[in-house]
């Protein structure tokens, strides 16, 4: 069998470090993308093209691909376009909620405060391609900044001797404004010092392999990123009413991704454990990708668990800060509350963790590593910025007079608290 099933009590500490101490991996690349980020920023496109050559076999002719992406659409057949419109339309929909109003409002006599909401103004969205088909990250990619309203949202796309349509269908679809055939480090190097090509952005957002990651980790605080995200990972909890074949397609849909996923199931029922275990191992068997299957299952940080309650099986959960945290459990909206860390989180045996994949409207684009203990996926706000605004009047400033210039002088800044004094004093009053 490829997945044994381990008692949570009896974890030692490697077993909880595997568990809980996931990372990118970047390391081991991470000064050849060094060497890649600072050559793409000192010679543009001639550093790019010739990495572009070198790793991925392609020389390309234009880098630069947003006709054809237009062209892709129209050509793609009806059933493709109206699934990536029907995707697209219910991601921007759920995102649209996602969009905050300004607001101000007095708090006191006096004094008036808000925030306001803005969008930056160029966004650069990888979105991993080249042969293989992912309109799914260029829809949650773009979408979101599309309806932050950013000014100009660039996308780049691994490049091959043909490039697949239905990504390139996607990427129009989703309202992207210019799109590059180009992947990798130095694709993120592209967008973050911009190339004669390629325009340069104030942040890079997109998931990709460890080299996308390891230049992300590069180029942060030149441009910012969203997050530095590693294999896809995935935790069930499930009690005793959980169909093991639903539990085990789960963990088996999420070892498809990636050799290095993560695949966890808990539950408090021994025989839902067995069960989930055998039906893991029969279904791989039925899986084109097979052996990245089981390649994943038999990683460190991948089994099934059995819990000696569901407050134990939680307990696991909320330790592991999953990316894709599935409850299918009598009572998952009871044990919904009692989880604070998970990038996304899928109810009831009717909600497949494909579904937040491809279409249910949330976006896929999540933290990863235990990165949800500290952030959420892509959202609207992910690509605005806010501005606090004050308003005082004379009578608001010197309510809090006192207060200011005392807090001032302790801190030894005598001027600030002057520029309060000096007002007072004047006796102006701006509500006049």
């Amino acid at each position: 069998m490829t997945i044994d099933v381990q008692t949570v009590a009896d974890l030692g500490p490697d077993d909880r470090a595997a568990f809980f101490d996931r990372d990118a991996g970047i390391e081991s690349v991470r000064g050849d993308v060094r060497e890649i980020v600072e050559r793409v920023r000192t010679e543009g496109d001639v550093a790019v093209r010739e990495y572009t050559s070198e790793f991925d076999d392609v020389e390309v002719g234009n880098l630069e691909i947003t006709d054809d992406c237009e062209r892709a659409y129209d050509e793609i057949d009806d059933g493709m376009r109206d699934a990536i419109e029907r995707a697209a339309a219910n991601v921007r929909e759920f995102h649209e909620a996602q969009r905050p109003e300004d607001w101000r409002r007095e708090f006191s006599e006096g004094r008036t405060l808000g925030r306001r909401f803005r969008p930056i103004e160029r966004v650069g969205v990888y979105v991993p391609g080249g042969s293989a088909a992912y309109p799914s990250s260029a829809i949650m990619g773009i979408v979101p900044a599309v309806v932050a309203g950013v000014d100009h949202v660039s996308v780049v796309t691994p490049p091959a001797d043909e490039l697949n349509p239905v990504t390139l269908a996607a990427i129009h679809a989703a309202g992207a404004d210019a799109v590059y055939c180009v992947g990798g480090a130095q694709a993120i190097a592209g967008m973050a010092y911009g190339t004669e090509t390629i325009t340069r952005v104030q942040k890079v957002v997109g998931p990709g392999n460890k080299w996308v990651t390891a230049a992300k980790a590069e180029v942060r605080g030149d441009v910012e990123i969203d997050f530095l995200a590693g294999p896809s990972e995935v935790v069930v909890v499930a009690d005793g009413s959980a169909d093991p074949e639903l539990v085990a397609a789960e963990l088996v849909a999420q070892a498809e991704h990636d050799p290095n996923a993560s695949v966890v199931a808990v539950t408090d029922d021994a025989e839902t454990a067995d069960a989930v275990a055998a039906a893991v191992d029969e279904q791989a068997d039925a899986r084109e990708r097979e052996s990245v299957i089981r390649e994943a299952l038999e990683n460190d940080a991948s089994g099934v668990l059995r819990a000696r309650s569901m407050s134990e099986a939680i307990l696991f959960a909320e330790e592991y800060a999953p990316e894709h945290l599935s409850i299918i459990a009598e009572d998952d909206e009871s044990l919904l509350e009692r989880i604070d860390s998970a990038g996304s989180v899928f109810l009831g045996p009717n909600t497949p963790v494909a579904a937040g994949d491809y279409a249910s409207g949330t976006n896929h684009v999540l933290p990863t590593n235990g990165g949800a203990r500290v952030t959420g996926g892509l959202a609207v706000e992910t690509f605005l910025r806010s501005t606090t605004v004050q308003r005082l009047s004379e009578t608001g400033l010197a309510d809090m007079g006192e207060t200011i210039t005392t807090l001032a002088t302790a801190e030894g800044l005598e001027a600030h608290a002057e520029s309060v004094r000096s007002r007072l004093e004047d006796g102006t009053d701006d509500d006049e």
